[in-house]
């Protein structure tokens, strides 16, 4: 596996752009020559983004205080990659603690490229994410995105990670931070791997097939836990117990069952569900703000859900950037739009 850095560790360097050594024995040689000349105009398929503001510490922060954010690097959702990230800046009160872990499946200069001109004083790293893990084990689901290898690195942060790195928040891609990333980053996991909102409204059964039910020696898995839905693009995970769990482990496993049996429709999320639900440290609502991008077949226009918002997920089928682009936006996309960075873009960045 694969490691791209850019930390820059003095003021004179944070324009410099960086390659770190190989973290594991999966050496890319070819990836060396090429990093040095990576700073250039991106390809016709990645878009060109306007440069972002740089955001500074207060007198009030503790430089070594290290807020962890784990995110996938997608030339299909880099714009709102780019989007969630000036959204997390922007509302942080120590904006220079914050430290992303990014993941992509393969070497990308031009991805590798638009985040370090996005985004100059970006303390950052880039990790490979070998999609041979999961090819074999993932099966349909009811969206072809919810398919792709990438979807499923999720699962395997705790082999990703370094293991200086204790806990990470995980991100989609599809969000907007409007608070500071500071207090999820804060909440007590106590003896829990895993704290995410939890929403035990939702019929929990609709999520498992009517072959998982029926059979009793799948559903007793539930045996003991009160299982609630929770949304895994919005996560804080203890990433050395989620390793001394062997919680990647687990959940291969239920998806070599899902192979055998169609237990589950939805990608990614069903293995978290199975191994976990129940068993979570719940966070308030308000950090995930989720479904704004209607259900997974039409993507139809939701409203936010009352109370207080942190955090807005554009979680679903439809994505505000494309909506924007089609001049048929969603009442929510408007809010959005404002960490649009997107070069060619009607809207505009205000400091």
């Amino acid at each position: 596996m694969a490691l791209w850095s850019c930390l820059p560790s003095a003021p004179l360097l944070l324009g410099l752009l960086s390659l770190s050594s190989i973290l594991l024995p999966q050496p890319v040689a070819a990836a060396t020559p090429g990093i040095r000349h990576v700073i250039r105009k991106p390809s016709a398929d990645i878009p060109i983004f306007r440069e972002a503001p740089a955001f500074r510490n207060g007198d009030q922060c503790n430089s070594s205080d290290r807020i962890h954010i784990t995110m996938t690097l997608d030339s299909n959702y880099l714009r709102g990659t780019i989007a969630a990230v000036l959204s997390l800046l922007q509302h942080a009160t120590c904006p220079e603690n914050l430290e992303f872990h990014f993941l992509w499946a393969r070497f990308e200069p031009d991805i590798f490229s638009s985040i370090k001109s996005t985004f100059p004083y970006l303390r950052f790293r880039v990790y490979r994410f070998d999609s041979n893990r999961v090819r074999g084990k993932i099966s349909k689901s009811i969206r072809q995105a919810l398919d792709q290898p990438l979807n499923y690195a999720r699962l395997y942060l705790a082999e990703i990670i370094p293991p200086e790195v204790k806990r990470v928040i995980y991100l989609d891609s599809d969000l907007v931070v409007v608070d500071d990333i500071a207090k999820l980053w804060e909440v007590e996991l106590d003896d829990k791997v895993l704290a995410a909102p939890e929403y035990c409204h939702t019929n929990f059964t609709t999520y498992f097939s009517d072959e998982f039910w029926s059979d009793p020696n799948l559903s007793r898995t539930f045996s003991g836990r009160k299982p609630c839905y929770f949304n895994t693009g919005v996560m804080v995970v203890d990433v050395e117990k989620w390793r001394n769990g062997e919680y990647t482990q687990k959940m291969e496993e239920w998806m070599g069952v899902q192979k055998q049996k169609r237990i589950y429709h939805l990608g990614s999320l069903p293995p978290f569900l199975l191994v976990l639900g129940g068993d979570i440290k719940r966070v308030d609502h308000r950090w995930n703000q989720h479904g704004l991008g209607g259900d997974n077949l039409e993507g139809l226009c939701r409203d936010l859900h009352p109370g207080s918002i942190s955090l807005l997920h554009w979680s679903g089928k439809g994505k505000p950037w494309l909506r924007l682009d089609s001049r048929k936006p969603c009442s929510v996309d408007h809010l959005w739009a404002p960490y649009d960075l997107y070069r060619l873009s009607a809207h505009t960045f205000e400091e």
